[in-house]
């Protein structure tokens, strides 16, 4: 058997469309603009081409976009002051960060200081704790992409064997809660998982398996059951190739669904950013 490619930019495509209505009846109904706010420390070529991405979307759709580049020497407690300042500015309607942050800044101890009302990604702790109790408003970009790939598929999560490779605030920890919302059976593996041996043991059991490690090829294709759907969100450069933590190849020959890399999750997480600044917009007007 050989795998369907799951692709993100269709999915994109999809949910952009809707967002556009929604922008334009919303900008009537309270006659001002959605308005996104950078901020950028410091300059960074990986971060150029996601600003570059997401001023794109934005305007696509009809969104407000601002840039706020700042020093490169800036301290963390300036950059707070700087959040302040935007969190109290009634034009901003959210407030995204651009990763990664110079030394000096802890870029953990940012997302508390940004109102939740505001925060985009979904990283503050009254966003995280929404979800533990099954009432997300806003939530991770990247895992709401993979929430996204996987109802594309149409599989009722209810009871599935679901495995997830990767404990990150970002990815693993808000995929777990969002499958477990939809009764999955949710395993989490971490790097002590790997390290007593067990990972090829959970994985070999996954009738959904989320991969987001960032180590090329760490889940061998013969791992990954028959019929599988694989969601793969690492992006690994290999030689003059980008790749994902899954090997692709023999994956793909096994599984029922899986992601290609690049080209998965990656097209979908700037329109998920979109989607929650829109819910961010409709929570600040009630």
């Amino acid at each position: 058997m050989s795998a369907k490619l799951l692709e993100g930019k269709p999915i994109a495509e999809k949910i952009k469309q809707n967002l556009k209505q929604e922008i334009a009846s919303l900008k009537s109904k309270f006659n001002t603009t959605p308005t996104l706010a950078t901020v950028q420390v410091g300059e960074n070529p990986q971060a150029a081409i996601y600003l570059k991405s997401q001023k794109k979307v934005a305007q696509e759709l009809g969104i407000e976009f601002q840039e706020h580049p700042l020093a490169a020497t800036l301290t963390e407690e300036a950059l707070i002051d700087y959040i302040e300042k935007l969190n109290h500015d009634k034009n901003v309607t959210g407030i995204l960060l651009q990763l990664p942050l110079p030394a000096q800044i802890n870029a953990k101890d940012i997302p508390i200081h940004i109102n939740p009302l505001k925060d985009v990604e979904g990283m503050h702790p009254e966003n995280v704790g929404q979800a533990i109790f099954g009432k997300m408003r806003i939530g991770s970009c990247t895992a709401l992409s993979v929430m996204e790939l996987i109802k594309s598929t149409g599989v009722d999560l209810y009871g599935k064997e679901a495995v997830i490779v990767g404990h990150s605030e970002i990815v693993g920890k808000p995929v777990s809660l969002l499958l477990l919302d939809k009764f999955a059976t949710v395993t989490t593996c971490h790097i002590a998982t790997g390290q007593r041996g067990y990972l090829p043991t959970h994985v070999k059991r996954a009738e959904i398996l989320v991969v987001a490690v960032g180590k090329p090829g760490i889940i061998q294709g013969e791992w990954v059951q028959e019929g599988a759907i694989v969601i793969d969100v690492g992006i690994n450069r290999v030689g003059d190739k980008i790749v994902g933590d899954v090997e692709f190849e023999k994956a793909f020959e096994r599984a029922s669904f899986i992601t290609p890399v690049p080209g998965g999750v990656g097209p979908l997480t700037v329109t998920m950013l979109m989607k929650n600044l829109v819910e961010a917009f409709k929570l600040q007007q009630k």
